[in-house]
This record gives C-alpha cells, structure tokens and sequence, in this order.
C-alpha cells in the first residue's frame, strides 16, 4: 500500500487547532500552560493521534501524553509510539514524572505488525521506568487491548465515569467495575476530575526514586481520631491532605497518600468493623506498600484485626498465597515503616503487618490493643481447657477465659515486657508519637542481598 504524503500547510493548521487531548493537559499543568513535544509528528497525511507535552505539576517538571480520539479515533500507530517513547526516554534521562491521558480505540491496523512492534516497545519504555519516576494513568475514554495493558501499568490508574478499561471487548468493563476489582486506583466524575486526581497524586509523590518525599505546610487535624479506618485517618494526618485509594476494593483495609506533619507519608489502616483481610485487601495492601517503596515514602500502618480469613473456601482459592504476598510486601520493603495496633493484631496478622525488624522498623500499641499469637477464644480452649470442660455455660465461661487471657497475656505492657513492640502509647499522642518516629528514621539506610529480584508469587 502506497504512503500517502503529507500536506505541511495541513498539518501546521492541524497541529495549531485545538482538541479535547490538548485541552485535558491544561488540567494538569499549572496555570493550564505546558510546552508541546513534536506537534507536527504525522503518520501519513494525518497528525500520529496524540499530543505529548511538559510542563510544571505543583511547582515540579512532569512531562505527560495525551492521546487524540478526533485523528483516527486515537489509534496507536508507528509514529504516535515513537512520539510516546520520546517522553519517557526524555523523562529517564531527567527523573521527572509521567502521566499519560488514554483516549482511544486501539491499534492501527493500517499499521499492521509495526502496530504490534510499537506497543511492545512501549511496554519496555514503561517497565524500565517502572519504579524510578511516578506513572499515572488516567483512562479519559476508551482505553482497550494492549492500551490496558500500558494503563493499568502505571503505579496508580484513574478512570472517568463513562470510561472504557478492557482487553476484551463487550465485557462490562465499566468504571464502577474498574473500582471493584481493583483496576482502578480512583474514579473521577468526568475527564477533567480524573486528570486532577492525577495531578493530586502526583503531588504526593516524590519526582523520582531518589528525590526525598514532598513536603507541604500542614494545618493539624480538626478531630480526634476515631476507631474506623477513615476517622482514624483523619485524626492522624493532616487536614484536608488525604487522598484514598482502591476504596472500593478490599473494604476490610483502608489505603490512602496524605501527609503528616508536612511530609509525604502511604498510610495503611485494617478497618474494625471487618473481622478479617481477604484475598483482595492482601492485594490491596501489598500493591500500595511497594508502591511506597519504589518511591522511599513512609509507611504508616494502623492494626486493628482478627487476622485473615479462613476456611475451607478461602483455602482452596488460595488464601494463602495472598497472605504471605502481603507480609513478603512489607519484609521486602526498605523505606520507613511505623506500624500501630490501636486494638487486635493476633498471631500471622501481627506478624505480617507489625513485626518488628522485618516487618516494621518501630512498633508502638494503644493502651486498649490486644496483640497475642493466638485469638484469644482459641487460646481460651488450648490454655484453659480443664476450667472450660466443667463449666455449666460452655460459652459464657469460653468468653470469660478469652476476656482472661487478653487482659493477662495480650496487654501492649505484656507485649512490650517481650519486646513485641517498641512502646506505649494513647490515642491523644498517637499522631505525635508516629511524627516522632517517622523524623528519627528520617536516616534509615539498609542494604540487600544482590540479586535480580525476589521470587515470591505476587
């Protein structure tokens, strides 16, 4: 098939006309001005289908692409993949942050194999970065086949109402779906509300994975923090700086960047009211704790957890797997980790997110936590069991001896006599005590053994 040329008074008219690709950049940029990359990158007569730019994101460089669904409907071609693999060849070069607006329908196929050649290309782009500088995907229309693939590659995906993730087509693949299986770290009402909520988090984050984390003025909390996740949250970290992720994946566990005392810090929370962390708040949780760690920003945990769940069921789904994904997210972690138990950490779940040394540098307790290797009611039937078998109410006396054995054996004094955790601490001076702590690990260096990278099953 012959090439067909192109008209250069066309394309300088074409590059000049104004677009939703371009106008959806001006969301992002400061003052709504960046500085177009290659504005006249054409593929035959016709622009190559996306605008790629840099500009400034809260006072710090951040270079982004926008694809234009009004050339070709989008399609990814030879030169728009050039065009794409410039900005994260310049953003290696320079530690500065990307962010990439997907607006389009797939592959060329006019492009045939080079479409294929192109997508792979960029996905090397994408994985050599991945982890030296933020990536943020906002997913502003259709976003399908390999496209997803690139999206949902980036360290946090934000999808628009209205929007399209998928591989295969006619699969339901809505935004509110997007939120629930854990594909989208965020949903935004409409496109300009998902590349604000990029900006924001790219706010949060450091330019790259040896600049320090941001640091912000703060105003102090307008509570006191609660018991839930989310009240607790708020009464911890600053005012009005709490940006939650995955909220609709894992309702056992709450994730969320946000600063305190200023700093940058991902904070982790398991949520009271569930009684265990399933299989997805596993995923969610060790998803966004190597997250931090690519970055260097400090890991917050707050426990207050039976553990995980059981049973038959969740065995044969292989629970287990997700579980020892998780403890191997924060042992493999060497950025700072402060972690909390405000009230139950039994057994592996304290373990795998408040152990000290492995799992936490400093492990603190509120006066009301119970941490024990065993949930108190089954070491109600292991430690206690002759008191049990003559009692006249089996279940009140079971409660009675469980309630025993916390007060005796799972008090945070009694895990701090043992050396379980680090100290003592009350819900009024929680938010001072993990300031403290995150400023004297401000120094935290560790070293690793050599090697490619660890084998655990993610």
């Amino acid at each position: 098939m012959a090439e067909t040329k192109s008209n250069p008074a066309e394309l300088k008219m074409a590059a000049a006309a104004q677009s939703t690709a371009k106008e959806r950049l001006t969301y992002l940029y400061d003052e709504g001005r960046y500085t177009e990359l290659d504005a006249f990158a054409a593929n035959g007569a016709k622009l190559c289908g996306v605008v790629t730019a840099f500009g400034y994101v809260g006072g710090n460089a951040c270079y982004a692409f926008s694809q234009d669904v009004s050339v070709n409907g989008g399609a990814l071609n030879r030169a728009q993949a050039e065009k794409i693999a410039k900005v994260y060849d310049l953003a290696a070069k320079t530690g500065v942050p990307v962010v990439g607006i997907y607006d389009s329908f797939g592959a060329d196929l006019n492009d045939g194999h080079e479409a294929l050649n192109a997508y792979g290309e960029l996905m090397l782009a994408m994985s050599n970065l991945s982890g030296v500088v933020p990536q943020i995907a906002v997913v502003a229309g259709v976003c399908s086949g390999t496209s997803a693939l690139l999206a949902e590659s980036a360290d946090f995906t934000v999808v628009a109402e209205g929007a399209e993730l998928y591989v295969t087509p006619n699969t339901g693949a809505s935004a509110e779906n997007a939120a629930a299986n854990g594909t989208a770290a965020l949903v935004a009402s409409d496109d300009k509300a998902a590349v604000e909520a990029a900006k924001t988090l790219i706010e949060k984050l450091p330019m790259n994975n040896l600049s320090p984390v941001p640091m912000y003025e703060y105003d102090l909390p307008s509570a006191a923090a609660g018991k839930d996740a989310k009240s607790l949250a708020e009464g911890i970290l600053d005012a009005n700086s709490i940006t939650e992720l995955y909220a609709d994946f894992g309702k056992a566990s709450y994730t969320a960047l946000a600063t305190l005392g200023g700093a940058a810090v991902g904070f982790v929370a398991t949520n009271k009211t569930a009684s265990a962390l399933t299989a997805d708040d596993c995923s969610k949780i060790a998803r966004f704790v190597r997250t931090c760690d690519a970055f260097a920003v400090p890991v917050i945990t707050v426990v207050d957890t039976e553990g995980f769940e059981g049973g038959s069921e969740t065995e044969a789904a292989g629970a287990v797997k997700n579980m020892a994904k998780l403890a191997h997210a924060y042992a493999e972690a060497t950025t700072i980790k402060v972690s909390v138990v405000t009230g139950r950490a039994y057994g592996a779940a304290f373990i795998a997110l408040a152990g000290k040394g492995a799992n936490a540098d400093l492990t603190y307790a509120t006066e009301d936590a119970v941490i024990t290797p065993l949930a108190p009611i089954t070491a109600a039937e292991f430690f206690y069991h002759d008191e049990l078998a003559g009692a006249e109410n089996v279940k009140d006396k079971r409660l009675q001896l469980a309630a025993r054995y916390s007060a005796e054996e799972g008090s945070p004094v009694a895990a701090a006599a043992k050396g379980c955790i680090d100290g003592v601490t009350t819900s009024a001076q929680l938010r001072d005590t993990l300031i403290t702590a995150v400023e004297i690990l401000a120094g935290k260096r560790i070293s690793r053994l050599p090697k490619k990278h660890s084998n655990i099953q993610l």
